[in-house]
């Protein structure tokens, strides 16, 4: 999908996290989380959603452990992380926009941004031939996306909506999206100096798939009856420094958009993992907060 670097600057910038996965799995270290998530994995009967990756065991056969042994999943110099530089976005001149309306929220914040750049926005159900389609999809890629709404997808790029537009900006287009619509989608969301990712087609974004796979497990947690929500909340809050606990970030995200998520995400990869809790799926349908109720 991307790089690691690309992926923790998402989580840190966009997501509010105090550090991205691949940083925390350096300064823990591979040997020591690897070994954690297998446990978990064996102990929950190989439940999907705790299923280690195949990246980390690949990882950790090599000695690639992070910072204890100077090289993880980035390289280490007298202790000093070496993260690479973000790759440069050629500037683009105006083009007219075509904003979908699945997610009217979005598409409102999206027109907004369009008209402080002086960028023609376009008003008609369908786009033109030359537009660029800026989509919000939720849990999809970009070609099932326009591919539901009949659009053309080489016009297409989508924008992660999740999060909004205050902080970093993901964006990320379909194999047939021409490239010079590409860049002029980055050269936009750039334009008031918000730093934007370029993602390559990928169901659910960076932010929304680990969002809602940490949303979930918190919640499957508090439908086990481990411990209760506010409990699960602040151990996850103070071991991890998530600027949330994953109930309470169900509910900023909002249940229900948690909810669409994972399920356009099972739907698309057939991966059990994105089953949705019970928990969650109760809450959402009745307008819930995820932090709610002893049991159930």
């Amino acid at each position: 999908m991307t790089d690691p670097a690309t992926i923790d600057r998402i989580m840190v910038d966009q997501g509010g996290f105090r550090m991205g996965p691949f940083t925390l799995l350096d300064l823990t270290g591979l040997d020591v989380s690897h070994a954690v998530m297998e446990s978990v994995y064996h102990q929950y009967y190989e439940e999907p959603r705790f299923r280690p990756s195949p990246l980390t065991r690949q990882r950790l056969s090599a000695g690639l452990l992070g910072r204890k042994t100077g090289e993880g999943f980035y390289r280490y110099v007298d202790g000093q992380q070496q993260m690479p530089e973000e790759p440069a976005i050629a500037p683009a001149s105006p083009c007219p926009v075509w904003i979908s309306q699945d997610d009217p929220g979005s598409a409102a914040q999206l027109a907004e941004l369009v008209s402080t750049a002086g960028w023609p926005l376009e008003s008609a159900d369908q786009p033109s031939s030359e537009a660029l389609c800026l989509l919000t999809p939720l849990g999809e890629d970009t070609t099932q996306c326009a591919l539901r709404q009949g659009l053309n997808a080489e016009q297409c790029v989508a924008v992660d909506m999740l999060a909004g537009l205050d902080k970093r900006r993901s964006l990320m287009a379909s194999p047939i999206t021409r490239p010079e619509l590409v860049n002029a989608a980055a050269s936009l969301l750039i334009a008031d100096g918000t730093p934007v990712s370029t993602l390559q087609d990928s169901t659910g974004f960076v932010l929304q798939r680990v969002v809602a796979c940490i949303v979930n497990v918190g919640a499957d947690i508090a439908q086990q009856g481990v411990a209760a929500p506010a409990t699960i909340d602040r151990a996850v809050e103070l071991g991890l420094g998530y600027p949330f606990g994953p109930l309470r970030m169900g509910d900023h995200y909002g249940a229900s958009r948690i909810l669409t998520i994972l399920n356009n995400l099972l739907d698309a990869t057939g991966d059990p993992r994105y089953r949705p809790s019970p928990w969650l799926r109760r809450r959402a349908a009745l307008g819930m907060s995820l932090t709610d109720g002893p049991t159930g």
